[in-house]
């Protein structure tokens, strides 16, 4: 019977987007035809039939087999294992972002991005910034591209001095300590601080030498992947001081944004103060908080008036980057799925929770995220009956579990893995207890 609530719940959006009385186009950013049919839900419904779903643990009915029937990159490409490694969610879209692709797909709307679509997301997210974040922000500043690190190449190329190394704090999401490379910078790891109860702080003294010794940009990534950490505006402050005393710049991914858990709140950098919105270029996007990464779009937020020159001068082409339909469903997230976020945190904010009940007292470190649905587990303290360097690839060898091997988060992270625990609770509990079955051997 759970299979079929779930079933039901992915076609329900399928039904309701073919509905085509009185229907308005997509870029006027009207879906009231989708939301008129008689069996989609109405706006002050949508809360009841969520909740009757989700909440009552529809997630939990997804199995392994159905993941990878599905055919995602984080299911088929370590086939026979429980895959917890890609930064991606096993759940259903939110209905309204499905109705809206399915009404695309039915008007044909997969031609070149028009603008009043690019008006709409932009304005969108100016209003879901306001309302989430208390940061207001300008849309006529806000820009559409491909992804996040569109924007990172953007600002090392163009905002940074030529030829000065990357800083990066670390551990850090994989591509930023590759994606340099192969624009001709180095790249100056600062490893964070890490307190005996798995806490991370920036290392303040070293970012000032990193500085010293020629960086110019400082890539800050907050909620941070792959530790979790929500940043303190005191916090930030302190890192903003170290910047403006060497004229430096700062590349603000906060992509993880909407993903903050109950006693933390998301602070953008860039809002802080008058040099905080001097000094940043803010990249973000709806891709990983609605599960959204393959439609290819996400947001720069220009907070000053240099930058905002520079974009209209060799920025603009990457706006062709950002898709038609990825516009459209990032519009959507910002303005209609809401509602949705806010149970899917609540769910992942239980997935976290029990991950630390099931590993209590195992011998693995484990601190709960603040932020994002990425879980950082210390395994250094192993003793990893085969010898292996690498813990990932132990727990993918004989759990059969797929995570990312802390090393490739930076140099002082080995022994370290990625968890990503946006699946089924279920899986999550199975995935937890191959892993410890296989220390027993």
């Amino acid at each position: 019977m759970r299979v079929i609530v779930v079933l039901s719940r992915q076609c329900l959006p399928h039904v309701a987007a073919r509905n085509t009385h009185g229907a308005k186009t997509l870029a006027s950013g009207d879906h009231s035809s989708i939301l008129a049919h008689p069996w989609a839900p109405e706006r002050e419904a949508w809360r009841t039939w969520f909740n009757a779903t989700v909440n009552a643990h529809a997630f939990d009915a997804l199995t392994a087999d159905r993941l990878r029937e599905n055919g995602s990159l984080k299911w088929t490409a370590f086939p026979d294992k429980i895959g917890a490694w890609v930064a991606e969610m096993d759940f259903p879209i939110a209905p309204p972002i499905a109705a809206a692709l399915h009404d695309a797909v039915d008007r044909s709307m997969f031609g070149y991005l028009p603008q009043g679509l690019v008006t709409g997301m932009v304005e969108a997210y100016a209003a879901f910034a306001a309302d989430r974040f208390s940061w207001n922000v300008d849309p006529a500043r806000v820009r559409p591209v491909s992804d996040v690190l569109t924007a990172l190449e953007h600002a090392i190329t163009h905002l940074s001095r030529p030829g000065s190394p990357i800083i990066l704090p670390t551990p850090a999401y994989m591509p930023f300590l590759t994606r340099p490379g192969g624009l001709g910078r180095k790249v100056i790891q600062v490893p964070m601080l890490r307190d005996s109860r798995g806490r991370y702080t920036y290392d303040l003294d070293a970012l000032d030498a990193a500085f010293r010794a020629g960086g110019d940009l400082l890539v800050l990534c907050n909620p941070h992947n792959p530790i979790g950490r929500v940043l303190e505006p005191d916090e930030m402050l302190a890192v903003a001081e170290v910047v403006d005393r060497h004229g430096g710049r700062v590349f603000s991914d906060e992509i993880h944004a909407p993903l903050v858990y109950p006693g933390h709140r998301h602070v953008p950098y860039a809002s802080l103060n008058e040099t905080t919105a001097g000094h940043t270029l803010t990249a973000t996007s709806a891709s990983k908080a609605w599960n959204l990464p393959g439609l290819k779009c996400a947001q720069v937020v220009l907070t000053n008036d240099a930058d905002v020159k520079v974009w209209n001068e060799v920025g603009k082409r990457l706006e062709e980057g950002a898709s038609t339909p990825g516009v459209l469903a990032n519009r959507v997230a910002y303005t209609e799925g809401r509602d949705w976020l806010d149970d899917v945190v609540a769910y992942l904010h239980g997935n976290v929770t029990r991950l630390g009940e099931l590993l209590d007292g195992t011998g693995i470190g484990y601190r709960a995220p603040e932020g994002t649905y990425l879980t950082w587990l210390d395994c250094r303290g192993l003793d990893l009956p085969d010898g292996s360097t690498s813990a990932a690839a132990f727990f993918r060898q004989h759990a059969g579990v797929a995570l990312i091997d802390g090393g490739l988060c930076g140099e002082t992270a080995q022994g370290f893995v990625r968890l990503n625990a946006a699946m089924p609770r279920p899986l999550l509990e199975q995935a937890v207890g191959r892993i410890l079955e296989s220390l027993d051997h």
